[in-house]
């Protein structure tokens, strides 16, 4: 393939109109990956993570819409803010025992409530009622050890065993 420089930038209104920016009207998931660092422990736990350590955890937010008149369903940067500021401000550089509910602070068990804090989110800024929702979450807790949690699996309701 020949290496070309565009003659001329595509003009709104002259190459393309407005009515022309929304391709289809589909759902679309969108993706940001952020990492954060923090300290924990687990309790009744026999392996090395009994005793206070940290992670630098890297978590994979996937939230879904419908495009809107000029072609997006999510803004990366509305991704962002709500990320920093409500994963971030709260766990990261920070001890997940004392600021986390109650809890052991499994992987497991901080991307629910990491899932339920976004979801809330969502919900408050209005993001639903436009359609919007999460999709899924994967929490690398190490380069080779994560937990995912799927729209799908937090829509059932388990029965306590």
């Amino acid at each position: 393939m020949e290496f070309r420089i565009p003659e001329r930038v595509e003009r709104l209104g002259v190459d393309i109109g407005r009515h022309e920016l929304r391709y289809h009207r589909k759902r679309v998931a969108v993706t940001r990956e952020f990492t954060f660092d923090a300290a924990h422990h687990l309790h009744l736990y026999e392996g090395k993570c009994k005793n206070l350590h940290g992670h630098t955890y890297r978590l994979v937010i996937t939230v879904s819409g419908f495009v809107d008149e000029v072609g997006i369903a999510v803004d990366f940067g509305e991704i962002k803010r709500m990320y920093k500021e409500e994963v971030e401000a709260r766990l990261d550089h920070r001890y997940l025992n004392e600021v986390l509910p109650n809890m052991n602070t499994s992987a497991e068990n901080i991307i629910v409530w990491i899932w339920e804090v976004l979801d809330d989110r969502l919900e408050r800024d209005g993001w639903k009622k436009r359609g919007h929702r999460l999709e899924e979450l994967v929490l690398y807790e190490t380069p080779t050890s994560r937990a995912t949690m799927k729209r799908e699996w937090m829509e059932v309701e388990e029965s306590d065993e």
